[in-house]
């Protein structure tokens, strides 16, 4: 069985599709289950995972207004970079939110605290 160039490109367009609304529905899980009997570094993980989830949101509406120069590419390479282009802002994001302290996890581990005790 052989797959000509455009199936692996649409397998990996797929994949990367898939990776990111598992990720995005991962998150929402979390945040939606019962938070009230959860430990302090649970409830702070939580709110450093959505931390990163929002910043990745942020770099990609960025990286929508850069103009692109699409003559010289195929559909098969354009697919390809955008595959990587998401696992690289992904990894960026957790980078930046690890390095660099935003206070978006602390303020919302703060606001959580506050309505879990309530």
């Amino acid at each position: 069985m052989s797959m000509g160039i455009d199936g692996i490109s649409a397998m990996i367009n797929q994949t990367g599709k898939s990776a990111a609304d598992n990720r995005s529905s991962a998150l929402q899980n979390k945040v939606s289950g019962d938070l009230s009997k959860s430990s302090d570094e649970e409830l702070m993980e939580v709110c450093k995972d959505f931390e990163a989830y929002f910043v990745e949101q942020v770099m990609k509406e960025v990286e929508k207004t850069i103009p692109k120069n699409e003559e010289d590419e195929d559909a098969s390479m354009s697919q390809l970079r955008d595959f990587y282009k998401e696992e690289m802002i992904q990894t960026f994001a957790g980078e930046i939110c690890e390095k660099q302290n935003l206070g978006l996890a602390q303020q919302m581990y703060e606001q959580m605290k506050r309505n879990i005790t309530m």
